[in-house]
This record gives structure tokens, sequence and C-alpha cells, in this order.
């Protein structure tokens, strides 16, 4: 593994022990580089949640890396800073996530995949708006009804810090009628029927859009599965959907 410094700071610190490690004050934004062993497909850009509020290094970033380098691609997983902490604007994320693309640019072109679990898969889908890439891996993620003005269930309270929810409002993924928050490239989805903390109507509200758009999406909702699946919350017919994610990843690369 090796580690990009996309801006200046300290190197970052992370609590925990691996496999569970999390960032929960980023110092500076970093690219922590997983390289496939074999010649690389493409090139991903991964994502961990933790609410805007911390990173699940390890179990959002980490391990989906590793994943992403079986399937021959080469694999880069964003710590960024947060919205509202040391006095970060509402959109640091995605200034930090286009540093990426930035970085990216110096380097031998490969096709392009964001990949994002819970938080982190809102994040995967404001960069799939930004430019061209193969497409997007989205798991359990607040897309779109922490809007204020899209919530659900309706009434639901305004988040900490005031910036957090800034950034859903300025980017809700999937609204039809907010076309700036229309991915650019194919979107893959995840999700848990019956999660508590990000209500499947995230999901539906992006599948509408892209029956009204054109868009390309599949999705997949599974009936057991908990909030924070990931790779380690197996233990249902959620158990597919690295299956899944692996059979559509290769259909963006060509075989």
């Amino acid at each position: 593994m090796t580690v990009i410094a996309l801006t200046p700071g300290d190197p970052n610190a992370f609590d925990g022990d691996p496999p569970d490690r999390v960032c929960r004050r980023p110092t500076r934004a970093e690219l922590h580089a997983y390289l496939s062993p074999t010649p690389p497909r493409g090139r991903a850009l991964v994502y961990a949640g933790g609410g805007y509020l911390q990173l699940m290094h390890d179990k959002e970033g980490v391990e989906i890396a590793h994943w992403l380098n079986t399937l021959g691609l080469d694999a880069y997983v964003l710590v960024h800073q947060l919205p509202g902490q040391d006095g970060h604007p509402f959109d640091i994320a995605l200034q930090d996530g286009r540093l990426a693309l930035e970085y990216f640019a110096t380097l031998a072109p490969l096709p392009l995949l964001h990949v994002g679990l819970s938080s982190g898969g809102h994040l995967a889908g404001v960069m799939a708006c930004q430019g061209e890439s193969a497409g997007a891996v989205i798991a359990y993620a607040p897309l779109n009804a922490n809007h204020r003005d899209h919530k659900f269930p309706v009434g639901k309270p305004d988040f900490l810090p005031p910036e957090k929810q800034a950034f859903y409002d300025a980017w809700p993924i999937g609204i039809a009628s907010e076309p700036h928050g229309l991915p650019r490239c194919p979107v893959f989805l995840a999700y848990a029927l019956h999660d508590g903390i990000v209500p499947v109507q995230h999901a539906l509200n992006l599948i509408v859009a892209a029956q009204q758009h054109g868009l390309d999406v599949e999705a997949h909702i599974f009936p057991k599965a908990e909030h924070g699946f990931a790779l380690r919350g197996l233990d249902g017919t959620q158990d597919q959907w690295p299956v899944l994610a692996a059979r559509w990843l290769r259909g963006r690369l060509g075989g």
C-alpha cells in the first residue's frame, strides 16, 4: 500500500487496530493505493462511509479495495476531509475527490470507477456527476432523501453540523427534478429493504429518475440485510451482492 498526499498537513491517524480502523479527524486528503497483482483493467476510487462524521477506513475502504484488486482493478481509498470539521466548507469531500481525479490525470489512462458505501456511496454518486467515468457501485447510501426538500421520513431533523446538511442539500443524487445530480455513468445499487438508517427510498428515487431520464441503473434490494453489510454482513441473500457487482463491473470493463 502506498499513501499519496493530496493536500498539505500531517499524515492521517486512525483509531483502533486493523481490521477495524476508523479515521475520526482527517488531517489531510490522502489516497491509499492498493494495486492489482495483475495488469489492471481499470482504476477504482473508493469512498468509505461514516456519515460524514468519520471514515470507516478498513471495513468500507481497505476491504473493498482488496476485493477490487481480485477483479483486476487498481483501487485507491480516498481519506477525505469532513464538512464542518476544523472549519472545512460543506463541499470539502467533493473538493478532495476532485483532487484525486487531478492525480489520476497524471497516470496512464484507465477506465475509472467510483465505489462507495453508506455516506461514501453518496460521495461516489456526487463524483459520478462530475465527468465521464465507467460506472459507480453504490451500496446502502443516503443519496437523496436527506435533502431538506426530499426527506424521508418527512420531518426528519436536519443533520449536524450544518455543513453536512448543506452538502446533502447541494447534491441530491438521483432526484428527477434536480438534474445536476443525475449520474453521467451507469450505476449499480445494493440496498437493504428494511434499513432503518438509510431507507430504501434513496434507491427508489434514483430508479424513478433513471426511468424518466433514460439512465443506466441496475438495482438489487435485499430483504434481510441490515445497514452496513459491506463484505462482512453476508448472512442473507445479500451474500450475492459482491458476485452481482463483479459481473456488472466486468460488463463495464468489456468482459
